[in-house]
């Protein structure tokens, strides 16, 4: 989403800079962004941080606006999955997903913001998840830590306002990207049946832009996010028993086809 998103930014003839921990991957990356580029004039850059380390943040955001000045518009799009059965995740996955999803998020942003609030400007898009407003069997690490950005999104908000500082979250569904297809490795058999078709990431980055230019603080990418989003607030509590039902139906398919294999097995005569 990250890259879809940069490298559209590109093509509408903006200056690009690039952050995560991996070099190669950041190469890469760049490559693409510049490769987009409508106006040779444009600038691009990279620079190397695990946003969980906020100390690597502090540096790296400083490095940006050191060489190439405050950015106006700011997409924090680093975050993961780990799906699998609530009491066989182990403390670390739940550790892990909040450090990436959740203090990820926050470390950015908090290296950024003495320097727009002096501005009194600046753009600030945070990607949660459609799990941000809806708890989904398996998710029992992601989903409180999207649930976080997205109430620390509702305080940034409104706290930045008065600093003419706009912010925006995005609830993407699932998503056509390499994070997608790792997590499913660990992903129950009753998440998989849960799912719904994956949209690509150029879907959710031309959402991102669009709802940026109109202001939008919540943008809601492709027709799931928006059906789901509007459904969850108009029928209320009544989400959890409809939940509750697909589960249900999810976990009889799943006893079927064990017993089926089962069933199939060859059996091995002495």
């Amino acid at each position: 989403m990250g890259l879809a998103t940069a490298r559209l930014l590109s093509e509408q003839g903006a200056n690009v800079w690039l952050l995560a921990r991996r070099p190669d991957n950041l190469a890469e990356a760049l490559k693409t962004v510049e490769a987009a580029a409508s106006d040779r004039i444009q600038h691009f850059g990279t620079v190397v941080a695990d946003v969980t380390d906020q100390e690597q943040v502090q540096k790296a955001i400083a490095r940006v606006i050191q060489t190439a000045g405050l950015p106006d518009l700011v997409i924090n799009s680093a975050g993961a999955a780990h799906p699998g059965y609530l009491h066989e995740l182990g403390m670390d996955a739940f550790h892990a997903m909040m450090d990436l999803n959740y203090f990820g998020t926050i470390n950015v942003v908090h290296a950024l913001l003495p320097a727009m609030i002096s501005r009194r400007a600046g753009y600030i898009v945070n990607i949660a998840s459609e799990l941000a407003f809806l708890g989904v069997f398996g998710y029992s690490a992601y989903v409180p830590s999207k649930y976080a950005v997205r109430g620390y999104s509702d305080v940034l908000r409104v706290e930045m306002k008065p600093f003419g500082i706009a912010v925006s979250i995005v609830f993407p569904p699932d998503t056509d990207t390499p994070g997608f297809a790792h997590e499913n490795l660990t992903k129950p058999m009753e998440t998989k049946e849960l799912g719904s078709s994956l949209v690509s990431p150029e879907v959710i980055a031309r959402a991102i832009l669009k709802g940026v230019r109109r202001g939008q603080y919540i943008i809601l990418p492709g027709l799931e996010s928006n059906v789901l989003y509007r459904a969850h607030h108009l029928i209320g509590n009544a989400i959890y028993p409809i939940m509750d039902m697909l589960t249900a139906q999810a976990q009889r398919k799943k006893e079927k086809m064990q017993s089926q294999s089962e069933h199939s097995a060859p059996v091995h005569e002495a």
